[in-house]
């Protein structure tokens, strides 16, 4: 059966480390970057977009920010999504 599945999304969220965090603006509120969000896309690679919350407090409103192209980024992304790899390998069936 395992052949004729159709598994439409795999995602994950990570929590950016402090030290890797930074801020960005989106229609003139700046928010400070705390989530990764991580899909695997049909063709094995991956991609990610950020999330957070405006630096002024509040909630704000869910909006989705570019990775900025850094090492440690990169890092943290492709160390996350071989995380989640062997967590899912490691699965004990439905609890």
């Amino acid at each position: 059966m395992s052949g004729d599945l159709e598994v439409s999304a795999l995602a994950i969220n990570v929590t950016i480390p402090r030290e890797l965090r930074w801020t960005d603006t989106r229609r003139g509120e700046t928010f400070t970057l705390t989530t990764l969000n991580i899909r695997l896309l049909p063709d094995g690679h991956l991609a990610a977009k950020a999330y957070g919350r405006p630096v002024g407090g509040g909630r704000g409103t869910y909006v989705s920010f570019p990775v900025p192209d850094r090492r440690e980024l990169a890092a943290l992304v492709a160390d996350a999504a071989g995380r989640a790899g062997a967590l899912w390998a490691a699965h004990r069936g439905l609890g």
